[in-house]
């Protein structure tokens, strides 16, 4: 069975200890994926953070730091943990954690979506879920933490934008930041980036209705010195009701590109002071 893509990664080419995570916006869908599915390739796309790698343009082209999954994230989702499983969906052998995302659904492989109902025509064997980590998950994890390491090694810290897109919410802000309830980013930086959002014509929230995920969860560690925070942007921002970029596609890619600079630059302001104690 063809395999599945394993992530794009953009070496830091700047001068910043920034590094952008974009884990649901992966488009390869394998014949053999839709081949599987009960309600054919859109019902996958429905799960998709549209664009956001696109959205990632300016910050790269500036030299930031990326890891973007090819992989869609129907095939397994980067931004769960490889224990989140939904057990009507994979037979597992070993120990599983049905947590509330991995019932409603929402698990390392997706299994439902309000939308379209079960998304699969049966249920995945153990070792095709293995399959899908070793080629795209694993990866993805790996990728990212060595160019965490790398940043950590070159300044002395590092911090990781992980990208999301939200469906429109009437009680939700433009941006949701979240960092955990404080676990996986220092509060200074998460206030900074709110800041940051707010100059730029952004309403933003911080952990309500989105605190983090596993990527910020499990690469976020600011008592060694790695920062992680969630962001996630409302799609009415940068895309049209029917799903085309925006009005203000670019002023949202500009977005990313500044809170990537302003919070990289704060950071090495930060550790410079310290660094001289």
């Amino acid at each position: 069975m063809p395999s599945l893509s394993p992530p794009i990664v953009h070496p830091l080419r700047g001068q910043l200890p920034v590094l952008l995570s974009i884990p649901h916006s992966g488009r390869d869908y394998p014949e053999w994926l839709v081949d599987l599915s009960r309600h054919g390739r859109q019902s996958l796309q429905s799960l998709e953070d549209p664009f956001v790698d696109r959205l990632a343009w300016r910050a790269i082209g500036s030299g930031v730091g990326a890891v973007i999954a090819q992989a869609a994230r129907a095939g397994v989702d980067c931004n769960r943990a490889e224990d989140e499983i939904d057990p009507a969906l994979v037979h597992i052998q070993r120990h599983s954690r049905p947590t509330a995302r991995a019932r409603g659904g929402l698990g390392i492989v997706p299994s439902r979506t309000a939308t379209h109902g079960q998304l699969w025509r049966q249920p995945i064997q153990r070792d095709e879920l293995e399959r899908r980590l070793d080629e795209a998950y694993r990866p993805y994890h790996r990728a990212v933490e060595d160019q965490l390491s790398l940043l950590l090694d070159r300044f002395g810290c590092a911090l990781l934008l992980d990208c999301h897109s939200m469906p429109p919410s009437k009680n939700c802000a433009d941006v949701v930041l979240g960092d955990r309830f404080g676990r996986s980013a220092a509060p200074w930086l998460t206030a900074q980036a709110v800041a940051v959002a707010t100059h730029c014509g952004f309403a933003a929230a911080v952990n309500d209705p989105f605190a983090g995920g596993h990527v910020v969860e499990r690469h976020g560690r600011p008592q060694n010195g790695v920062h992680a925070l969630q962001i996630e942007i409302d799609r009415r921002c940068y895309l049209t009701s029917s799903g085309e970029a925006g009005a203000r596609f670019d002023e949202v890619a500009g977005l990313i590109e500044t809170l990537a600079q302003r919070l990289g630059s704060e950071m090495l302001e930060r550790r410079l002071p310290a660094a001289a104690e």
